[in-house]
């Protein structure tokens, strides 16, 4: 099966509604900051004719894909090779100043996933790699290989929430004097002989550990704690921003930076808001939405999304 028809995008519908009443303007620009194969991004090309798309992404066979994918579109398309927290160098190197939609869906791709040899999954064998990037040094390997017992048990219960994280990374420490690990079947092997009986009944033992070095490769929530108030920033007023996150680290980076500035930050007692302490944003979802149960069937990878969505008011000048 072709790689643009394995990828069904997540909420799309519900995207491009929140998005859309932002991009009807004439000239307007959206920024696909996570472009992946570029569904989404083909959607809204179809949808409105006279939007210019940034596709940014920083895995290069996701950008070939979306590239043949989008060819029909190319006058009106620039698609990028960067990490999303380069969002403000990519918009100054197109020489623009505002845009009217952003769309951010984040965590691992379909594209990620579905090939192998990428070795973001624990339930297929493959090379400890887990990079977006492939052009960037660091991999899984070279993190079970390089970091201490210290480093190893903070990635394991900061970005995987792993309560057995000292007793995997002292058995890491312990094989890679032996010999390092390589694979993926190695380190799945590796944590569920460390695994005590009942926590095995609990889910899969590996699934924590694998979504936090894949968190650490690609420093996932440090982007992203820059990409989103940048990307704010570039937002012309009217403009609209709309992010799909998939697990828990990921929605509180989200939901604090829009939060923060939805609220008036007026002093306590003012008896007149001014203009200057006015919200930003305004928040166009109740909380988090999620899919629904019939996306969920017919889509198993929109169970864990939770979308968050904001308008901007105000520019601060």
């Amino acid at each position: 099966m072709a790689d643009n028809t394995i990828h069904t995008p997540v909420m799309l519908e519900r995207t491009i509604d929140l998005l859309a009443p932002a991009l009807e303007v004439d000239g307007a620009v959206v920024v696909d900051a996570t472009l992946g194969m570029g569904g989404h991004s083909e959607a809204l090309l179809e949808r409105f004719p006279s939007i210019t798309l940034v596709g940014i992404d920083r895995d290069t066979d996701a950008l070939a894909i979306a590239g043949e994918r989008l060819a029909q579109f190319a006058d009106r398309t620039h698609l990028v090779h960067a990490v999303y927290d380069e969002y403000p160098t990519v918009l100054a190197d197109l020489g623009i100043e505002a845009v009217h939609g952003i769309l951010f869906d984040l965590g691992v791709s379909s594209l990620q996933l579905d090939r192998v040899e990428r070795g973001f999954s624990y339930s297929k064998d493959a090379p400890l790699d887990m990079r977006m990037d492939a052009t960037s040094e660091r991999t899984a390997a070279t993190i079970l290989a390089t970091y201490s017992e210290l480093e190893l048990r903070r990635i394991f219960y900061d970005f995987g929430d792993e309560k057995l994280a000292p007793r995997y990374a002292s058995r890491i420490v312990q094989q890679r004097e032996e010999r390092p690990l390589t694979t993926s079947a190695e380190l799945v092997e590796l944590i569920i002989a460390a695994t005590p009986a009942a926590a095995q009944r609990a889910g899969h033992p590996a699934k924590r550990v694998f979504q936090a070095l894949r968190i650490e490769v690609n420093e996932e929530l440090s982007v992203l704690d820059r990409a989103i108030p940048a990307a704010v920033d570039s937002l012309a007023v009217g403009g609209r921003i709309v992010v799909l996150s998939y697990q828990s680290l990921e929605d509180r980076i989200v939901k604090r930076a829009l939060q923060s500035r939805s609220r008036s930050t007026a002093p306590a007692g003012l008896p007149v808001e001014l203009p200057q302490h006015r919200p930003e944003l305004k928040l166009l979802v109740r909380g988090a939405e999620l899919a629904t149960e019939e996306e969920k069937a017919r889509n198993p990878r929109a169970t864990p999304v939770r979308l968050r969505a904001a308008e901007r008011l105000r520019s601060l000048v």
